[in-house]
């Protein structure tokens, strides 16, 4: 059993007790089984998803401890037994009698409800068995992938029945019934499924037929098509009652593009054709899962050749390599430290450690061929492989991480793989690894992940090849063209490029070569390759002159990759000879601008003036260009709204990069027109929420001070939006408030609660900033900084606002406040806020416990935010950096308010050391050093930030400014 530290063992006692009087109040008797409380207790303290469960559904918890479910691992009898309990316990329908079986005859309202309302109550059981100790990894992960496979099977036998009912029967030529085949891919294929996972699944039938027996015949395709929807939705939608499991059909054939479900015949002919390396190593975990499971094992049956081959398949080493190389850049370019899957020594480099060894000797050793990743280790050691200690380091790491991630979703059931930011967090997961403190547990998790990756780093070594580098004389576009063309040999192509100012002629080659027979290129139409066969030379003309021609010409061609279908911009490029100036100079200075152009060729159209790609719009212009915008588009199409808002964004950061690149803007000024674009838009996005709700709800009445506010709602900015210093890529830290009056919404066909209302209207702002169209989100949205973080309501009445900031909140709740402001909504609400910020800001404060409380926050998030093993210089997060100042800035805020209330107008660091400095806070000198140390350090954080590079510099860089800015922390901190 898992033991609690004194100070959780106190919270799990009082979450217990209040478990217990949710159950009174609902007359739910609660058995005494002091095994099931401590198991419980501890998952209480350990699991938020528990906790609320606990409050809101203590009939769930009770239930488990009745009926001793959580001292059972659960063989395949025992979770349909669970299953069918749980839906003859269900409130029955009105239109079923209660003698009806389980699932026969339920609406698909009914169904949907029951399949989650099972899936929270499995949920449940699962992890309070898992945070407790009474399951090991195995167990867990075997639960949760049963659960899955119940769950899948249900829906898919539910809707089948209710299809056939409507269409018939699909059947083959032959008369023989066909059913759906639903494969499970990735850890759901391995019984490997974490806690708050997506289903990978792909989806077959064995034949083509037509349904009998219908009121119309259709074709098997049109049934199982419709099947495969309705099952998604069913699985996949989130409802009132949550959702069952998040759905990912990408790695079906074709992917995104490609038809949903696929015949055997056609399945097996695409992987014969068109199949991919990844796919193989995608297909490794694959299992039948529902539907037609045996059907599905022969489908698995045939495709295996494509996945294993008949020989050591040495052939694979290349495109391994390839992997290898991406997942290497991915985490070098990404910052990934705190990502227990993805980042270095993550769960990922231990899977891809084994499929490796699958892929190339899967063919011939069949015991390799199996799913679960610890018995490929085991085979790996046993075949002699890998040596015992590599396989030891790889399966204790691999338990280890799989622990922390399930324990990290477990705690509010939540998809996550990074390690939690916040204290509280950090040392509840602590906690629940057995740890006593978040160093301790820091040091053993790091300890696992650098040996992981350094086995990691140690696959397929030696194994690159250097390229040859020749040299030669001579640039003109007729030889750049026959290069292009591939009509010179590849020694007279070597010396063309050398000439054309390639420093590495051999990798441009290379380059120019997986163009050409890049796939993406083949379904070309005839015009399309002769515009690229014209672009081509310019385009190795424009490169070759830059001081990075490899770099710029990669860019170019990834470009080139996301455009070659549209002819349109192929003969822009041509037509128009400044914009590839334009291009090859941006691409020069940003990876971000080139991230950005291939993602969205539509802004391929902004360098045609120069005027506007490099004089970005002022704050009244970008409102009337976004209203005009929006004007343009029917009220109803609510899809192109949220386009139309994507392109306005996209377009307005390349009209600032371009200037900021081009040195057209100074810093200060790039983070102003960045905030300026993300206030207009959110502005916007609050007027289309607002007029959304009030045409079906009415409009709700409020008010401040006794009298009536406008709408009652402002969007307050924490973070680097409300600090004025909003970067390219920033998240927005935002908190809602109302004033919401007391009753129902006025004038609408469906009025609701007033408070209601302003709920459904921050769930809808952010529906429309973070919701994935072609044209990508808006923002990226964190509410955590709202009063009682995650657990709090989102939408916050002002006055409750007030009163937790003044009673409950932390100093470093206070500290944000510092740098919040409002930026769209009501009037009244936004200056009652500015009341409210005040009065909390100048409140007197006890001078020793502040420095303390503010220097161990900073210890906190420097240790939270730096890996254990670095190298140089982290401009932000290291000792002398940016957030030292910033926290020195805060801390005099926070001392000095109740005395010069002045000192706190201003949210922007600059504008506050210069209150300080004017107020004699600070003396003058001391002002300017901090100020001119922050602006330098922002300046080179944000050149490497354009250049995609992590805001880190060699150890020698800034070291008199560093020192300067620790001599100040010790003087006022320590």
């Amino acid at each position: 059993m898992t033991q609690l530290p004194a100070a959780l063992a106190s919270e799990a006692t009082a979450l217990w007790a209040g478990f217990r009087d949710a159950a009174d109040s609902k007359a739910i008797a609660v058995p005494r089984d002091d095994g099931a409380k401590a198991a419980i207790q501890t998952s209480l303290a350990l699991s938020r998803f528990v906790a609320q469960t606990a409050l809101r559904h203590p009939d769930i918890l009770a239930d488990l401890m009745t009926t001793g479910d959580l001292f059972r691992s659960g063989s395949t009898g025992d979770r349909y037994d669970r299953f069918r309990t749980f839906a003859g316990n269900r409130p029955a329908a009105s239109s079923v009698p209660d003698t009806a079986p389980a699932v026969e005859g339920l609406s698909k309202a009914d169904f949907d409800r029951l399949l989650r309302g099972f899936r929270h109550r499995e949920m449940v059981r699962i992890a309070i068995r898992d945070l407790s100790g009474l399951a090991d990894l195995g167990i867990t992960l075997r639960d949760l992938s049963d659960l899955a496979d119940l769950c899948l099977r249900q829906a898919h036998d539910y809707l089948d029945n209710t299809l056939c009912n409507q269409w018939g029967t699909p059947v083959d030529a032959s008369g023989n019934r066909q059913r759906l085949v639903i494969l499970g891919m990735g850890k759901l294929g391995a019984h490997e499924l974490n806690f708050s996972s997506d289903i990978d699944l792909i989806f077959s039938y064995p034949e083509d037929g037509e349904t009998q027996g219908g009121a119309k015949v259709i074709t098997n395709e049109e049934f199982f098509v419709r099947l495969c929807r309705n099952l998604i939705q069913t699985i996949g939608a989130t409802t009132a009652e949550g959702f069952v499991f998040r759905v990912d059909t990408r790695l079906r054939p074709f992917g995104e593009s490609g038809p949903l479900v696929l015949s055997f015949q056609r399945m097996e002919g695409y992987y014969e054709t068109h199949g991919r390396e990844w796919e193989r190593y995608a297909l490794i975990k694959a299992r039948a899962v529902a539907g037609d499971v045996s059907a599905g094992q022969r489908l698995l049956k045939s495709l295996k050749p494509f996945v294993y081959r008949r020989y050591l398949d040495y052939n694979a080493f290349e495109s391994l390599r390839d992997m290898k190389q991406r997942i290497s850049v991915e985490v070098q370019s990404k910052r990934l430290q705190d990502n227990i899957k993805l980042g270095p020594g993550g769960i990922r480099e231990i899977e891809f450690f084994g499929q490796m060894f699958q892929l190339i000797r899967g063919g011939v050793e069949p015991e390799l061929q199996t799913r679960p990743i610890l018995e490929v280790i085991d085979q790996l050691v046993a075949n002699q492989y890998i040596p015992p200690p590599t396989g030891d380091d790889l399966k204790e790491a691999y338990i280890f991480l799989r622990m922390v991630e399930n324990r990290i979703q477990a705690y509010a059931d939540r998809q996550s793989h990074r390690l939690p930011q916040a204290p509280d967090e950090q040392f509840k997961l602590a906690a629940a690894m057995n740890f006593n403190s978040w160093a301790a547990f820091c040091e053993s998790l790091d300890r696992r992940r650098k040996k992981i990756h350094g086995h990691f780093n140690a696959l397929l070594a030696g194994s690159e090849t250097k390229e040859d580098r020749s040299k030669a004389t001579e640039d003109a576009i007729g030889k750049l063209s026959a290069v292009w063309q591939n009509v010179l040999e590849p020694s007279q192509c070597l010396t063309i490029l050398e000439a054309a100012g390639f420093s590495d002629p051999a990798k441009a080659l290379k380059m120019i070569d997986e163009l050409r027979g890049d796939a993406v290129l083949r379904p070309m139409s005839a015009l399309g390759r002769d515009r690229l066969a014209k672009i081509m030379p310019l385009l190795l003309t424009a490169s070759g002159v830059t001081e990075r021609p490899q770099q710029v010409l990669q860019r170019l061609f990834d470009l080139i990759r996301s455009i070659c279908r549209r002819t349109a911009y192929l003969s822009l490029l041509y037509e128009y000879p400044a914009t590839m100036r334009h291009l090859v100079r941006l691409f020069e200075s940003s990876p971000w601008i080139t991230s950005l152009l291939c993602r969205h060729p539509v802004l391929l159209d902004e360098m045609l003036d120069s005027r506007s790609l490099y004089q970005p719009p002022g704050r009244g212009s970008l409102t009337r260009e976004l209203r005009a915008r929006l004007a343009a588009i029917p009220e109803d199409d609510v899809e192109q709204q949220l386009e139309t808002l994507r392109v306005f964004k996209q377009t307005n950061l390349l009209r600032v990069a371009a200037s900021d690149i081009t040195s057209v803007l100074p810093l200060m000024k790039v983070s102003d027109h960045l905030s300026d674009i993300a206030e207009v838009i959110l502005s916007e996005v609050v007027d289309m929420s607002w007029y959304y709700l009030a045409a079906k709800h009415g409009t709700p009445v409020c008010s401040l001070g006794g009298k009536a506010c406008d709408r009652g709602f402002a969007v307050i900015a924490y973070g680097k939006l409300g600090g004025l210093e909003l970067g390219y890529g920033s998240d927005l830290d935002l908190v809602f408030l109302h004033a919401a009056a007391p009753g129902d919404t006025r004038g609408g066909k469906r009025p609701i609660d007033n408070a209601m209302f302003y709920t459904r209207l921050g769930q809808r702002v952010l529906h429309i900033l973070t919701t994935h169209t072609p044209a990508g989100i808006l923002y990226e949205t964190d509410m955590r900084l709202r009063p009682s973080g995650d657990s709090g309501m989102l939408v916050s009445h002002i006055e409750g606002f007030r009163s937790y900031q003044l009673e409950d909140a932390w100093t470093w709740e206070h500290q944000a406040l510092i740098r919040a402001r409002a930026v769209t909504g009501d009037a009244a609400v936004q200056d009652k806020f500015g009341q409210i910020r005040k009065e909390v800001l100048c409140r007197r404060r006890e001078k020793n416990q502040l420095r303390k409380e503010v220097a161990a926050m900073r210890q906190r998030l420097r240790a939270a935010q730096l890996p254990a093993e670095k190298s140089g210089f982290d401009i932000k997060q290291d000792a002398g950096g940016i957030v030292d100042i910033e926290f020195i800035v805060q801390y005099l805020i926070l001392k000095h308010a109740h005395s010069s209330p002045e000192i706190t107008h201003w949210t922007d660091n600059v504008r506050q050391l210069q209150e300080l400095s004017r107020h004699g806070v600070l003396k003058q000198r001391r002002a300017f050093m901090l100020r001119r140390s922050y602006l330098i350090l922002r300046a080179m954080s944000h050149r490497l930030n354009l250049r995609g590079l992590p805001a880190r510099v060699e150890s020698r860089r800034f070291e008199d400014l560093r020192r300067l800015v620790q001599q100040y922390w010790r003087q006022h901190l320590t």
